[in-house]
This record gives C-alpha cells, sequence and structure tokens, in this order.
C-alpha cells in the first residue's frame, strides 16, 4: 500500500463522523476538491462568509506539495528577477501578516546569502529579466545584483514591514559572524525571512477554523479527508441545480454521490487530471519535483549559528541550507516532474545537495547515514512548455469553466449548464491567505453573496491569544502545568497546538494519562484526542503530519507498535488492520522518505 492506492477494507466502529456530515448532507453551494493549503484557505474563507461549503482530500490534509515545502514564508526574493514584481509585493505582505496572525507557527528566519564575486551576473541579468531564460553559462551573482535585489525587496516591505532591513558584511566580519563559511567569499548579505515550523499543523489549524465557523452558526461548512472525485454524473440530483460527483471513501472504497452548485478544484498539480474526471479535461499545468533532506548533524547545525543559509549554487539553482530545532534542512531542486512516477527523492539529489553543503562549508563532511528524512513534492506550477523551472512564474491565476459534466462543457454541443468549475493555476504558501480570498471573492460573485469577514488580521486557530514575548511564553508555561506534567511536556504542548493547546490539556486532564513508553513527546490521551479531533485516517498521518517525529528521524518498530494499539480503540482497528496499518507506514517510510523502520513481533 503507498499514498496512492490507501484504499482498503477496515474493522470500524461506524461511518466517519466526517464522512457522515457529507452523506447526510449531500448538497452544497461549494465543493472544494483538494486539501493542500489552498483549499482548506479557501474552506476558511467562504465558511467565515456563511457559504455552505464542503471540502474532500484523496489523501491526508496537506499530504502532497503543501506537505513538501522548504518550510518557508518568504517574499520570494529571485522572483525579482522574473519582473514578478507583484507577486513579491504580496508576499513580503503577506509574509508579515503571518508573523502576525500565526505567531504560533510562522516565526522571524534571519538569512545569509555567502556572495563570492562582485560584479558576476551583471551583464546576463538584464537578458533573463527579458526571456525568462538562462543566458550562457550559469554563474552565481555577485554583490551588485544582490545587493540591488535587497535594496527592492526591503522597498517592497517599508509598509507594515515586520522585520529589519538587510545588512552587508564584509569578508572579515561574515567569518567572524559564521567561521565555517568558505574562505573565499567576498562579501554576506543578511536578511530576515520567516519560517513555519510545522506546515502540516498550521493546515490542520485553518481547517478547525473553517469547520468551527460552521459550527458557530456561519455556515455549514464541513470537511472529510481519505474522500476522493471518482466521477461526474450527468447533471445535479433531483431537486438540486449544479452538478453531481461520486466520491469513495479511500478507507472503506464505499462510494456516494454529492452534489454542488460551484466546484473549486485546488488540488495542485493534478488539477488537469481532476477535471478530466470531471469530463472537461485541460491542459493548465507544469509542475515541477522540489526534493529535500533533513540531517541529523551536530557540526553543520553549529555552523549554521541560527541562521538559514541561502544561496544560488554553481548550475543557478537557488538552494538553501537550515537549522529545524536539532535538525538540518537542505533543498531544493527544481526539475520537471513526471506525473506518472512517485514524488520521491533520489539518490542523484542526494548527491546534488551533499555538493552544495561542500560548496558553502568545505571543511564540512556529509553522508547518507546523517539523512534522517527525504521528502519530494510537485509543485503545482503553469504550463510552461520550453521556459527553464527555475524561470516559471510562481503567481497563480483562477481558470473559470461555465459547467461540469460531459454534457456541460462550453465546448462544440456543450449545453454550459451544471456547476461553475474554478480551477486554481499555480499558488504558493506564503500567499495562501490572499489567494484563498481572491478565489473565495470569486465564488461570492457566482454565488451572488457579498464579503461578510475579512481574514487579513483573523488570528488563525492556535495563534489567538499567543504569547507575544519568551516571557510570556514561560508564564502560559507555568500557568498550564500539572501534577506529572512538567514544563517540557507543556512547552512542547504548546509548540505543537499554539493557545489551542489549553484545549488539549482539558482533555487531558479529563482522565488518567500516561507517556508513551517509546517517546516522551505524546501521551495516551493526546492520541485519543487526535483520534476524536483530528481526522486520523491512518497511523502514518500521527508521524508524519500530527507530529514532527518522522520529520527528525525519531520513528522506531516500538513506536509504531504502541501508537498503533492506542489508536485501535478510538478508531475501531482490528487486529489485521492494526497489523496492517503498521506495514502501511513501513512502506510510506521507506518509499516517500528514505526511512527504514523495522517493527516488533507483537
Amino acid at each position: 500500500m503507498g499514498q496512492k492506492d490507501s484504499a482498503r477494507n477496515q474493522a470500524s466502529a461506524g461511518e466517519r463522523a466526517s464522512v457522515h456530515k457529507l452523506r447526510t448532507r449531500p448538497h452544497a453551494q461549494v465543493l472544494i476538491i483538494g486539501g493542500g493549503i489552498n483549499g482548506v484557505g479557501t474552506f476558511r474563507d467562504l465558511a467565515l462568509q456563511g457559504v455552505d461549503v464542503a471540502l474532500v482530500e484523496r489523501g491526508d490534509y496537506c499530504q502532497g506539495a503543501s506537505g513538501a515545502s522548504s518550510h518557508m514564508i518568504h517574499g520570494g526574493i529571485r522572483y525579482l528577477e522574473n519582473g514578478e514584481f507583484r507577486l513579491v509585493q504580496e508576499s513580503v505582505v503577506e509574509r508579515n501578516r503571518l508573523l502576525r496572525i500565526a505567531p504560533h507557527y510562522v516565526k522571524p528566519l534571519q538569512t545569509t546569502i555567502p556572495i563570492f564575486s562582485t560584479f558576476s551576473g551583471v551583464l546576463a541579468a538584464p537578458l533573463r529579466f527579458l526571456t525568462h531564460k538562462q543566458q550562457g553559462t550559469p554563474t552565481e551573482r555577485g554583490a551588485f545584483l544582490i545587493k540591488l535585489g535587497l535594496s527592492m525587496y526591503d522597498f517592497f516591505s517599508r509598509d507594515g514591514g515586520a522585520v529589519p532591513r538587510h545588512q552587508f558584511r564584509g569578508r572579515k566580519r561574515a567569518l567572524a559572524e559564521l567561521p565555517r563559511l568558505h574562505p573565499g567569499i567576498k562579501y554576506a548579505a543578511t536578511y530576515f525571512d520567516a519560517s513555519v515550523h510545522n506546515p502540516e499543523r498550521l493546515t490542520l489549524d485553518v481547517l478547525q477554523d473553517g469547520e468551527k465557523a460552521g459550527a458557530a452558526g456561519n455556515s455549514d461548512a464541513r470537511a472529510s479527508n481519505y474522500l476522493s472525485l471518482a466521477a461526474i454524473r450527468d447533471g445535479a440530483r433531483p431537486g438540486q441545480t449544479g452538478s453531481t460527483v461520486e466520491l469513495r471513501d479511500e478507507l472503506t472504497g464505499e462510494l456516494f454521490d454529492f452534489s454542488a452548485d460551484i466546484i473549486v478544484n485546488t488540488t495542485g498539480a493534478w488539477v488537469d487530471l481532476t477535471n478530466q474526471t470531471m469530463g472537461a479535461p485541460s491542459a493548465f499545468m507544469g509542475g515541477t519535483k522540489g526534493s529535500h533532506i533533513v540531517l541529523d548533524h551536530p557540526e553543520l547545525l553549529a555552523a549554521c549559528n541560527g541562521r538559514e543559509i541561502f544561496f544560488e549554487h554553481t548550475d543557478g539553482r537557488i538552494v538553501l541550507i537550515y537549522p529545524m530545532g536539532d535538525r538540518v534542512l537542505v533543498g531544493t531542486t527544481d526539475v520537471d516532474a513526471d506525473m506518472a512516477e512517485d514524488a520521491v527523492c533520489t539518490e542523484a539529489e542526494i548527491d546534488y545537495f551533499f555538493g552544495l553543503i561542500g560548496h558553502v562549508f568545505p571543511d564540512i563532511t556529509v553522508d547518507r547515514e546523517q539523512i534522517v528524512y527525504t521528502f519530494a513534492g510537485v509543485r503545482p506550477l503553469p504550463r510552461h512548455d520550453a521556459t527553464q523551472p527555475g524561470f516559471v512564474s510562481r503567481d497563480y491565476r483562477i481558470e473559470r469553466r461555465a459547467g461540469a459534466g460531459p454534457a456541460a462543457s462550453d465546448g462544440p454541443g456543450g449545453t454550459g449548464h451544471g456547476a461553475v468549475v474554478l480551477s486554481l493555476v499555480g499558488g504558493k504558501w506564503t500567499t495562501f491567505r490572499a489567494l484563498a480570498e481572491h478565489l473565495s471573492n470569486d465564488v461570492l460573485t457566482e454565488l451572488g453573496m457579498d464579503r461578510k469577514v475579512s481574514t487579513a488580521k483573523l488570528a488563525i486557530g492556535g495563534g489567538a491569544g499567543f504569547p507575544d514575548s519568551e516571557d510570556g511564553v514561560q508564564r502560559w508555561i507555568k500557568a498550564h502545568m500539572a501534577a506529572g506534567r512538567n514544563a517540557d511536556r507543556t512547552a512542547g504542548l504548546l509548540t505543537r497546538y499554539g493557545t489551542r493547546a489549553g484545549e488539549v490539556i482539558s482533555f487531558l486532564d479529563g482522565a488518567p494519562d500516561r507517556l508513551l513508553h517509546s517517546t516522551r513527546e505524546l501521551s495516551v490521551r493526546e492520541l485519543e484526542f487526535m483520534a476524536r479531533n483530528e481526522q486520523i485516517g491512518h497511523l502514518v498521518d500521527v508521524l508524519i503530519r500530527r507530529t514532527s517525529l518522522a520529520f527528525r528521524g525519531l520513528v522506531t518498530g516500538e513506536l509504531l507498535n504502541e501508537v498503533a494499539d492506542i489508536l485501535a480503540g478510538p478508531l475501531g482497528w482490528d487486529t489485521a488492520t492494526r497489523s496492517s496499518e503498521i506495514s502501511h507506514a513501513q512502506e510510506v517510510l521507506k518509499r516517500f522518505h528514505g526511512v527504514q523502520v523495522h517493527s516488533l513481533v507483537s
């Protein structure tokens, strides 16, 4: 079993609550297909406007490209060379905004660019700007171009800026700050962007905001993961408008119909395949694959000195090395993707990453034994034909089709009736809130509704009331400690949930609890809380997307067995299902993340 074929029969304590809500109310004004950050962001926005909205995701939330990001919330300094000034400005504004409305997950990230020349790239840059193609042999940008770019970057940050302006250092001072850098550097430029240390949980927070808006009476918002689009019917259900689709429960194989007036396709790199399933093939997408590795390498971690090292390699690719907790993330590649193949980090890409580490830190050695996790995803980029991957726009657009279904296309013989389909082409993590607002506004126009609520200043999930200083964090931790839960455990809950940890703690304190034997980062009651409240479909969801245990290389056979045992009760797994879940987790970790975990006999 892999991520592309996760359907299985399971003994269940009953139909999943998320699926039950869709089956019992099988019509919505809007159906969103795709549970990455852009689909989930649009779900939240529409729910807050009082729209009857539903969302389905064929895998787990944030499982695809959204979960394979570089964990950066950034303005995109390199987009300036492509002339994408609107995107850079929007990205910088949204970066600053997310630092305010999602402070529990989005943090300032000090970034340093090592520079090896003064004027390199000056002659080629104007041609790259005009043609969006590499001119001649790739060369690293020199200090002049980088200084110009960072000055423009600061200009875009001038209104409502939340981070300091850039600084330039000469060789001597740069090496004093980062002594393990290549001694041949001439300068180092330092500026600030932001990181998101747990994009999967931020996505879940956004989703739960939408669900809570529905529960509060603003809408009837409902969403389910592991629910895929199987087919589209001709026309709507009796007594309903729009179009009817057939949905498949990927955990049980069961099929049911669902209708909607508007369908929003936010399936990322799979947009064209989704449209094909809906009877109207498109050719919007041309995604590129980006891979990353995670290293347990204390020497490299110390060399970064808390900063992201961001630079252009000699082949013209933009790459990064930066610390995340006690691990180091290294990425990324940018190559055309074959949608018929799994997105995985290859041996050649690993060799490439080792080469770029040596380019910046020449006296630090890295080997494969220090890799604890790898991951790759397909960026949802527009079709780009002859344009080189690195020059493809990261901006987004929305494509509208007048009707869904074989008889509803706008082409010859089509009636144009059925659900309006809006397909999202492109999009990046940093701008998800603004993109969702744009897409929601288009939906509201189709529905003849007005916007009621702006999300521009609305805190996301556990970012509401999050302490704004280290002293505040310590006060929060002290206030929420209890017998059997020390400061480290409480701090871990605050890191994982933000201020929503208060709700989790109330649940933990509702009955006797204990930490797991296999990890001190989870307890029995916390796993039960996840099972009840966070739509866990597979054991691997906990390891990769509800916690960062897999990302940090902390999954063991003992952990697999213990977590499976605890989840079996609330999720209704029998002995056979429990065993298949362990096997499934092992296969996903090995096939997609390069992690070999041997289970224990139990």
